[in-house]
């Protein structure tokens, strides 16, 4: 896909401030598991940290291509802080952009944007991963509020989050219908963030568990209607699902040309390894995958633009595009040969975190489930 002009110019802009201030700390906050304060900082001085929020209220109103394609290119240096960047676009602004009132968004899109705040989306609990319809946390009506109680699991940006998009039974007995979404500020009495989970990639990215006891909000901050909560949280996911196919090419992208400058410096059997016939294939593979990744998650973000059906090519770009990121930074440590298994070098730490994305925001078993039956119903 041809991009056009302002799109290159962003992207460009984007690819200096990763190259200048992101990649080189990639290594030093993956160790130390540690928020990559410096890098979030430079994301929100360049104002992208923020970047699908509209003018209005403080933001750039990018699209979703633009959106998807600065994705990439963070992940191309850290994936830990893309993944906060798509968290907090994605699930943290998002379901207020899309279905919040004109008096939530004036209230809450400047804590994003004045206020150097973070968002996070808690749906996922100890049992309801891939079943959100199971969650057990209880939201009940009390005269003018709103109090919360339950657990949550997984919940990235939790710890470093001013704003929750809280999902909750409001109706129990209706079961998945019974469902609605809250606007929680972080600073609400009676929420507990628990330790950060130690994880086998994304280290600095923060992840999790949450407790909700007695959390009083006013009623104005349920999200569009009582009931909407499942229908809500399935269609911010289609659309994150872009997102996260983007970290995934860039992840992959990073591995790709790491992979290219290795082969071309190594020299076994005196000469490079770029001369060699097996490593060329590789290579091969290794630019076609990312190329077809990257067309993938292109064209579900323009059909996102134009207001068309996306479900099936977000979820077939993810698909896709995440398993081919395994399979490159696989590649990627084959190429580096014992190299590769050890820190020295950064396909290691490609590797771990591209694993994430088959996982998070629907699993490849979740995803060829809406795929088929995206098809099925035609």
């Amino acid at each position: 896909m041809i991009i056009d002009e302002d799109l290159m110019m962003i992207k460009n802009t984007i690819r200096d401030i990763v190259t200048d201030k992101i990649k080189p700390l990639a290594r030093v906050y993956d160790d130390e598991e540690r928020f990559p304060e410096d890098s979030i900082q430079a994301l929100r001085e360049s104002e992208f940290l923020y970047m699908t929020i509209p003018e209005k209220y403080g933001g750039i109103g990018a699209d979703t291509l633009t959106y998807a394609t600065v994705c990439e290119e963070i992940a191309r240096g850290c994936a830990s802080t893309a993944t906060i960047f798509a968290g907090n676009n994605s699930l943290g602004i998002g379901p207020i952009l899309k279905y919040g009132t004109e008096e939530q968004k004036a209230k809450f899109l400047p804590r994003f944007t004045k206020e150097k705040g973070l968002g996070a989306f808690c749906l996922s609990e100890p049992h309801a991963g891939s079943d959100p319809g199971a969650l057990s946390t209880r939201a009940v009506r009390d005269g003018d509020e709103w109090v919360i109680n339950g657990s949550k699991f997984y919940i990235t940006n939790a710890k470093e989050a001013t704003v929750f998009i809280v999902f909750a039974k409001s109706n129990p007995e209706l079961g998945s219908k019974g469902i609605s979404a809250f606007i929680v500020p972080a600073d609400t009495p009676g929420i507990t963030v628990m330790p950060p989970e130690k994880k086998l990639g994304i280290k600095a990215s923060v992840t999790s568990a949450m407790s909700f006891e007695n959390v009083r909000i006013p009623s104005e901050y349920l999200l569009a209607k009582e009931g909407d909560g499942l229908r809500m949280a399935l269609s911010i996911l289609d659309k994150g699902r872009i997102a996260v196919a983007a970290q995934a090419v860039g992840i992959a992208q990073a591995a790709f040309e790491d992979s290219i400058k290795y082969a071309q410096e190594r020299i076994q059997f005196g000469k490079p390894l770029s001369y060699f016939q097996a490593i060329q294939f590789k290579l091969a593979d290794m630019a076609t995958q990312i190329h077809a990744a990257r067309l993938l998650y292109q064209e579900a973000a323009k059909l996102a633009d134009m207001g068309k059906p996306f479900i099936k090519e977000a979820a077939i770009a993810k698909l896709f595009a995440s398993e081919i990121s395994t399979k490159v930074t696989h590649q990627a440590i084959q190429i580096h040969g014992g190299g590769g298994f050890l820190k020295d070098f950064e396909v290691e730490r490609y590797y771990r975190d591209a694993r994430i994305t088959e996982i998070y925001e629907g699993t490849s078993e979740v995803m060829r489930m809406v795929i088929a039956r995206e098809v099925i119903k035609g």
